[in-house]
């Protein structure tokens, strides 16, 4: 009997935002959960996450973005995704998302997004839900 994959996923703080508690502490529950996790640290580039992405083929990406700068780094890295053929892999975004920017980013690809304090059953189950393998 062979045992069942366990769920992959990518924790990554794109842009200049340098506060990570949130990030660990979903990474943290994710493994918790049962996931195998990986958290990049901070300030990574939409290259950066690509090259992660690339490297350890992931079943989702959580990115996670207290900035304010989603608007601009959610379609960068959904721009490299593309241009690399990448399209078969959850990718959500955490941290203060204004509720007019959510359509916005749902159009660029992005599904679920969950702000401070969200329960972390929650984005276990929305993660284990939302697969797309």
């Amino acid at each position: 009997m062979s045992k069942e994959r366990k769920i992959k996923v990518i924790v990554a703080k794109p842009g200049l935002d340098g506060h990570d508690r949130g990030a660990k502490v979903i990474a943290r529950g994710l493994r918790d959960a049962g996931m195998e996790v990986i958290y990049t640290g901070i300030h990574q580039s939409p290259e950066d996450i690509l090259n992660s992405i690339i490297q350890e083929d992931p079943d989702a990406v959580l990115l996670s973005i207290l900035s304010g700068a989603h608007n601009a780094l959610c379609p960068k890295i959904m721009e490299k995704l593309k241009e690399n053929n990448i399209n078969d892999i959850l990718i959500a975004v955490g941290g203060i998302i204004p509720e007019e920017d959510k359509e916005f980013l749902e159009k660029q690809g992005l599904k679920g997004f969950h702000g401070p304090g969200t329960n972390i059953k929650t984005i276990v189950n929305f993660v284990k839900n939302n697969l797309k393998r």
